[in-house]
């Protein structure tokens, strides 16, 4: 190895060694202050951690009575306006929930999320609602299912129809439905498999707005269906002629 090449080695070394020598001096000159602002962030993080827990001890009485409520269904919105604090706070309360009971997040249109947690009485109504329908005998179609069916064709003579008369004609395209509203309303698991969809994912979605247009999507025959808190029951919206 020759001269200049030990002297172009030296000098390398010697570039990485000074600021490795200057690093440890000041490791040594202020590592007291150091430990001190780690222990002291340690000690903040800690003291955080339990005003949050403090906090969501108060707001769980308020979660658990607007679960009920809502029957599982919440939003921030719902939650920030009932405990009276910010929005963001109620979110990230919403979101730790979400993720200790596995609740499902919807996100809407509008950019707002709802969550969606599932309690054992809650489940009992999705079980209950979802039970096959007992074979009952022929009834005749009530005023609300006859608005939605389209006016029969006459087979034969058009003769009048009373409103005490059942309908015997329908349309090619209706027969399902006639049978389906024989009482003018389905159940939640009727509904679903009308919809081509999961039981659940109706449960979810019956109380938002947007419900009858989704289910008007989804529907074969372009009708749409609102939810009745008080039977339990979809029913099918009649349209306006023009």
């Amino acid at each position: 190895m020759s001269e200049k090449q030990l002297e172009g080695n030296g000098k390398a070394f010697l570039v990485l060694l000074l600021p490795i020598s200057f690093l440890i001096i000041f490791l040594i000159s202020t590592w007291r202050f150091l430990l001190a602002l780690v222990l002291l962030l340690i000690a903040f993080n800690v003291w955080q951690v339990y005003q949050w827990q403090k906090w969501c001890q108060q707001v769980n009485p308020i979660f658990n009575q607007l679960v009920q409520q809502n029957q599982g269904r919440l939003t921030p919105m719902d939650l920030a306006i009932q405990g009276n604090f910010p929005g963001a706070k109620a979110k990230r309360y919403l979101d730790s929930k979400a993720a200790e009971f596995g609740a499902s997040v919807l996100n809407s249109e509008d950019g707002n999320q709802s969550y969606y947690f599932i309690t054992a009485s809650i489940l009992g109504n999705i079980l209950d609602s979802s039970e096959p329908v007992r074979e009952l005998p022929a009834q005749r179609v009530t005023k609300t299912a006859r608005s939605l069916l389209a006016p029969p064709p006459v087979l034969q003579e058009e003769q009048p129809e009373t409103e005490s008369s059942p309908i015997t004609h329908v349309e090619a395209k209706h027969p399902l439905l006639e049978k389906q509203l024989i009482f003018g309303s389905l159940i939640q698991s009727e509904l679903a498999k009308r919809l081509n969809v999961y039981s659940s994912t109706v449960y979810k979605r019956r109380n938002d707005p947007e419900f009858p247009e989704w289910s008007r999507s989804r529907d074969p025959d372009g009708i749409a269906w609102s939810y009745s808190e008080k039977t339990r029951e979809f029913f099918p919206i009649e349209e306006k002629q023009g």
